[in-house]
């Protein structure tokens, strides 16, 4: 399955929307570069194909594609993004999936922030909800597409998405971080999944979880070597790789990557 990645041209922390960004602790735009690229090298050392979306200046935090949407049988529910900072990267996203012949649903104009709050565990999607994505969205983005949903309450404004503290790596495996979640959510996810693997705060704190497993292969953040263990015996690999420059904007790894359907790739016939 190709990821959808966008390059960091225009990235800089020139806002505040969430507990990670403070403008008076810029980007290094170098190093965010390197950073970027390292990433999209090692998805395509591992075989995965990369599609890159063109950047658009002045929407900074378009480099993070996983809050694009959320895809699923060839279908797309776009972002509608809650804070305006980020609402015009909205007509991009849906030009791009429309021009590749997908099907763009929405969700009424309710907050809904795509793959950021929405992943799939097996055939169920799993959508987090309490900061971003407004839980009345829920069953929108399950009857576009098709599926049956688990919903999950995040408490901790540091985990503001649910790919920054939750990463399924397999049907039956599961990354989460216990702190991030209300009692009853934390009980939800440990129902999920045959092993659940629970990252602690100060691991999950390095965006540990925001993580893409590729085959065996588990790509995150450095921090991701604290699960080195766990993850071995679970039959994966870490890879870690630096994402400083991008945790600075709340995001890591699998923000800056989107899984879309294996054809899309090619623009739809004129």
């Amino acid at each position: 399955m190709p990821i959808l990645m966008c390059p960091p041209t225009h990235f800089g922390v020139v806002y505040e929307i969430n507990p990670w960004m403070h403008v008076a602790s810029p980007v290094d735009p170098r190093r965010a570069a390197d950073q970027w690229e390292a990433l999209r090298a090692s998805y395509r050392d591992l075989g995965v194909e990369v599609v890159v979306a063109d950047p658009v200046p002045g929407l900074p935090d378009m480099v993070f594609t996983a809050n694009a949407g959320v895809t699923w049988g060839g279908r797309m529910v776009l972002s509608r993004f809650r804070h305006a900072e980020r609402q015009g990267e909205e007509v991009h996203w849906r030009g791009l999936f429309a021009a590749r012949g997908m099907p763009v649903l929405d969700t009424e104009g309710i907050p809904f922030e795509g793959a950021g709050d929405a992943l799939f565990v097996g055939d169920t999607l799993v959508c987090g909800h309490g900061f971003r994505t407004d839980r009345s969205a829920i069953p929108l983005v399950a009857r576009a597409l098709g599926v049956d949903v688990v919903e999950l309450e995040l408490v901790d404004s540091r985990y503001y998405h649910l790919d920054t503290c939750f990463c399924p790596l397999d049907a039956g495996t599961i990354l989460f971080a216990p702190s991030a979640f209300s009692p009853d959510s934390r009980e939800r996810v440990r129902r999920l999944a045959r092993r659940v693997i629970e990252v602690p705060d100060h691991i999950a704190a390095g965006f540990a979880c925001n993580a893409m497993p590729v085959g065996d292969v588990v790509v995150s953040s450095e921090a991701v070597a604290g699960l080195s263990g766990q993850l071995r015996e679970a039959g994966y690999r870490a890879l870690g790789l630096p994402m400083g420059e991008f945790m600075k904007a709340g995001g890591g790894v699998r923000c800056l990557s989107l899984p879309v359907p294996a054809t899309w790739g090619r623009p739809a016939p004129t």
